[in-house]
Order: C-alpha cells, then sequence, then structure tokens
C-alpha cells in the first residue's frame, strides 16, 4: 500500500509534462481547420476538398513516421532513460506554432504544415508513448489500470483546458501560447522528472507477482519464471525486432491488443480526416462551435477518467472495459453519421466516456506481458500499432469524405465516411470479444517452452 502511494505521489511530475504537452497540443485543434481553409481556400467561407487531402497527407506522412519512430523510441527509453529520450521531441515541438504565430498567410502556412509533418516523425506520441511505459514501470499489479485511467484523464483535462482558452484567445496568440507551453514542459521535465520513483525493482517485481495472480486480470509479466542468462530471450543486446516477434508468438493476448488498436485508430483517424469537415460543410459550423463541442466532449471523457474508471477499473477488469469502451465508440460514430440537426453531434457526447476506455484497457493488457525492464518496448509498440491505423485511414477516409460532401457524390449521404468509420470500430469489438483471461500457470508453461526453443 505504501509503495502504490509513492507510485502515485511521485507520478505528479510526469502527469504535469503531459498535461502542458497537451495543453499545448491541443489549443490548436478548434482553430487549424479555419487557418488551413482561410490560407488554401479562395473563400474563408469554402470548405474546398483540398484542405480535405491536405489533411489526410499529413496523417499518413506522420503515420509511417510514428509507426517506426516510436517503437525504436520505446527501446531508447529502456536503454537510455526516459529524460534524455523525451528531451529531443519536446524540444521540436516548440517550432510549429512558433510560425503560425508570427503569420498565417498561404506561403507561412506551408512552411508550418511541412515543418510540422517532419516534426511530428519523433515528436508525435512521443510523450503520451513514453508516459505510459514510466507508469507501467512504476505502477505495479491492480493499481496499473487505475494508474494509466488517471494518465488518459491529465491528457483529456489538457484538451479541456487548452480549447477552453482557444475559446477566448485571438488565433495568433493562440499559437504563440501553445509555443509557451510546449518550452515550459520541456524545461519542467529536465528539471524535475525521475528517471525511477522506486528503486528497489526487486520489491516491484513481487508485488507485479502476487497481484497477477487476480482472476480479474489478465496474464502475469511474460518472463516471470523464465532463467536469465546471457542467452535469454529478451536481452537487450539482442535484436529488438526479434524481441517483438517472440513476444507476439508468446503472447495471443498482446497481438490481440494490437489488432484492438490498430481497428480503433483507425477508426479515430478516420473522424479526424472526416468529423470537423462533415460539421462544417452540414451544419456551417465555426472555430467557436467546434470549441464549444470539444469542451462538452472533453468535460465528460475527463469526468469519467479521473473520477468514474479509477474506482472500478480494478473490480471490472480490462477486457470487459476494453469491449464496453470499443462498443461505445462504435455506437457515437454511427449516430453521428446519420445527425439531422446541429445538436445531434453534442448528444453523442455521452458516448465518449466508452473512447476514453479504450487505450487505458489496451495498455493495462499490454504492459502485463512483460516485466518492469520490457515496458518502452511494448508501449512503443503499441503506439506503432496506433500509427499504423493513421497512416491506412486518411487513404480510405480523406477520398471518401470528400466525395459524400462535395456535389459529385453518387448519393446524397453527407455522414457515410462516418458510417464506414463505426463499422471499422465494430471490427475492433469483435476481436476484443476474443481477448480471454489466461491462468498464469498456463501462460508461464508456453512462455518457457518457448524461450528455451529460442534460446
Amino acid at each position: 500500500m505504501v509503495m502504490m502511494k509513492v507510485g502515485f505521489v511521485g507520478m505528479r511530475h510526469m502527469l504535469t509534462i503531459v498535461f502542458l504537452s497537451g495543453f499545448a497540443g491541443f489549443m490548436e485543434g478548434p482553430v487549424i481547420i479555419d487557418v488551413t481553409v482561410a490560407a488554401v481556400c479562395s473563400s474563408p467561407d469554402d470548405s474546398c476538398s483540398l484542405t480535405v487531402y491536405l489533411t489526410g497527407f499529413q496523417q499518413v506522412a506522420i503515420g509511417l513516421g510514428t509507426m517506426v519512430m516510436m517503437p525504436v523510441i520505446g527501446i531508447l527509453s529502456d536503454r537510455y532513460g526516459t529524460k534524455a529520450v523525451l528531451t529531443l521531441p519536446m524540444c521540436l515541438s516548440i517550432l510549429p506554432p512558433v510560425i503560425l504565430g508570427y503569420r498565417r498567410d498561404t506561403h507561412f502556412f506551408y512552411m508550418f504544415y511541412i515543418i510540422k509533418i517532419l516534426t511530428s516523425l519523433v515528436c508525435e506520441g512521443a510523450v503520451d508513448c513514453l508516459a505510459s511505459a514510466y507508469v507501467a514501470e512504476n505502477i505495479q499489479g491492480r493499481t496499473r489500470i487505475s494508474a494509466f485511467s488517471i494518465l488518459a484523464g491529465v491528457k483529456t483535462m489538457s484538451s479541456l483546458f487548452g480549447t477552453f482558452v482557444a475559446r477566448f484567445l485571438p488565433v495568433a496568440l493562440i499559437f504563440k501560447v501553445s509555443a509557451i507551453s510546449f518550452l515550459v514542459a520541456m524545461v519542467y521535465m529536465r528539471i524535475f522528472l525521475k528517471e525511477r520513483l522506486n528503486n528497489d525493482e526487486n520489491g516491484d517485481h513481487q508485488q507485479d507477482d502476487r497481484d497477477s495472480n487476480d482472476v480479474t486480470m489478465l496474464a502475469e509479466p511474460m518472463l516471470n519464471n523464465t532463467t536469465i542468462t546471457t542467452s535469454s530471450v529478451l536481452n537487450k543486446k539482442q535484436s529488438s525486432l526479434k524481441d517483438m516477434m517472440i513476444l507476439m508468438k508468446t503472447s495471443t493476448i498482446f497481438v490481440q491488443a494490437l489488432v484492438v488498436t490498430f481497428f480503433s485508430s483507425f477508426s479515430d483517424s478516420g473522424m479526424q480526416s472526416a468529423f470537423l469537415y462533415f460539421l462544417k460543410s452540414r451544419f456551417g459550423f465555426d472555430k467557436n462551435q467546434f470549441a464549444d463541442l470539444m469542451l462538452l466532449i472533453t468535460i465528460v471523457g475527463s469526468i469519467s477518467q479521473l473520477f468514474v474508471l479509477p474506482r472500478f477499473a480494478s473490480a471490472i477488469g480490462e477486457r470487459k472495459l476494453l469491449s464496453a469502451g470499443v462498443f461505445m465508440e462504435f455506437t457515437n460514430m454511427a449516430v453521428v453519421s446519420i445527425s439531422w440537426a446541429p445538436w445531434v453531434p453534442y448528444l453523442t457526447t455521452l458516448f465518449v466516456p466508452g473512447a476514453m476506455l479504450v487505450m487505458p484497457s489496451v495498455c493495462g493488457i499490454a504492459s502485463r506481458q512483460v516485466g518492469p525492464g520490457e515496458q518502452g518496448k511494448v508501449q512503443g509498440c503499441i503506439s506503432g500499432g496506433k500509427s499504423f491505423g493513421k497512416v491506412v485511414a486518411p487513404f480510405v477516409f480523406s477520398p471518401l469524405t470528400a466525395l459524400f460532401l462535395s456535389n459529385n457524390a453518387p448519393f446524397y449521404f453527407p455522414g457515410f465516411s462516418l458510417l464506414c468509420i463505426s463499422l471499422s470500430s465494430m471490427i475492433g469489438f469483435l476481436q476484443s470479444l476474443m481477448i480471454k483471461d489466461v491462468p498464469p500457470s498456463q501462460l508461464n508453461k508456453e512462455i518457457n517452452s518457448t524461450s528455451r526453443e529460442e534460446a
């Protein structure tokens, strides 16, 4: 119990970093659509197809980069520490908002667009990935899913405050404040963040071993009861790609979690490509209405993550939470796709808590498949799966959204792309139902057998 309290209290520095970086990033959300349209389209009131394609290409380019970089960043954090690896992404994150804070005409927008893509190859998702690995290393056993929920809740709270500030600040000031927030987060991280909250790693392993026998949770760490030698399967000197392949061979649960992650990210990325443009084209939403909707979404999400989910997560278990979350994602997108009035998207925020359940549950499931020393690899792989979904989605949904929001649509259904997005969430839901609780003895037997063969 004392160790648990030390872990949660010690997380405050990482939570502060996540909040500041998330606040800076989410400030740009409500205004970036209007900035893009004003810089690219002939009329400020025109939602031309080029903006949709530019957004889609940006998602693809960033997704391809992060799909490769996130596992690498996770591996580097295992070897060199979180602070050293986080410094570069947090420094690079400052550049894009500085450009738009200076000027937002067409030339400067395209400069921002290119630099944003290049820097996001390293920056996008780096804080979230390493924060998840940090939590998994320092919070053990039954409380880990609650810690992931609190981490996600703080990220959602940063979205709430960032969107709220963006609602009232002028556009030029929004990007300046965003750049300053990124800078403060980087300096704070270098000064206050500790690599480990508790140096007694053996105690952590033992605590995790005891708690992983609980039948409401999934499998215990993969490396338990495995002889550690110089030819150990997950020896850091071996190929990291081989490590991940061995992990996938020995843990069906991890592979299933990756599949759910892909379809959830695929759907989320599709929503990013389609949702705001759908609202702008269908109901004429502007910056203020985008901000109001995002505020409502983040308020509902933060309450569920910070106050509701941590109370029930350990008792319910990650698997049930994951299935419930993905199903609520499906329902949300299906209802939005047939929106008949501007108030319908506001009503669907009732399903927001479901979307907030998915990634904390996936991170909890994945983190229990390895010991504390390999959390960077696992969380990096999960982040890579998310990035892969972001890469694929724009190829499908950007052309589909542009087509059905144009005058050349084969039939009138502006929300058709959103309906297709909801169907992809249903695939993820069906996969989540296939994840089963594995008895620890059976898992260890399979792992030890594979370990001896590979060694």
